[in-house]
């Protein structure tokens, strides 16, 4: 960041007055610009025993396969953003189960959380961020050709789950080029 997005003037990257990091600082209006994490919401959208997954008409990573998932938008819960972006990836209707895993990916500031979904019906109608969507039992699942480790985290914890019998949460942090780590 080189000027102030409220005033247009340059700014410092500097530690302000009583914070222990260092921010944007605007020293003619006083902001101090913080810069968070962003949040990705996501879903698990299951039909029986097969889970519905998304090839992606977007980069990053275009034609790659991907649960329904995306950033979440201001002025939305988590659980409306999760619904939101299935209904926008896949034309699915769905009933919103719990939340199943909270991954974050401190190297790409973004912290991507997936609930547990039922599809309503088999009615599926991709959008423009969507090439294609298949449900897929989990012997079918193409592993090499996922988008995301976050997505592969997620569904290797879901089918482990399923196996034993019952559901956890599931918490972790996804590095460059390294296994997912429990916090």
């Amino acid at each position: 960041m080189k000027f102030c997005s409220n005033c247009g003037e340059e700014v410092r990257h500097e530690i302000p007055p009583g914070d222990n990091r260092a921010r944007y600082c605007c020293a003619s209006c006083g902001t101090i610009h913080y810069q968070n994490p962003t949040v990705v919401l996501g879903t698990i959208p299951m039909w029986g025993e097969r889970v519905l997954l998304c090839r992606r008409a977007i980069e990053p990573r275009y034609g790659y396969w991907t649960l329904p998932a995306g950033f979440m938008e201001n002025g939305e819960t988590v659980t409306e953003g999760a619904m939101r972006e299935t209904l926008e990836e896949t034309g699915a209707s769905i009933e919103l189960g719990d939340l199943f895993s909270v991954l974050d990916v401190p190297h790409v500031r973004q912290v991507h959380m997936f609930f547990r979904a039922r599809l309503r019906d088999e009615h599926l109608d991709p959008g423009a961020e969507t090439l294609e969507e298949r449900l897929f039992a989990e012997e079918e699942i193409p592993w090499d050709a996922l988008a995301f480790r976050t997505v592969e985290y997620t569904l290797r914890r879901y089918f482990e789950d399923r196996h034993k019998g019952s559901f956890d949460m599931h918490v972790a942090a996804i590095h460059p080029r390294t296994r997912p780590t429990a916090p």
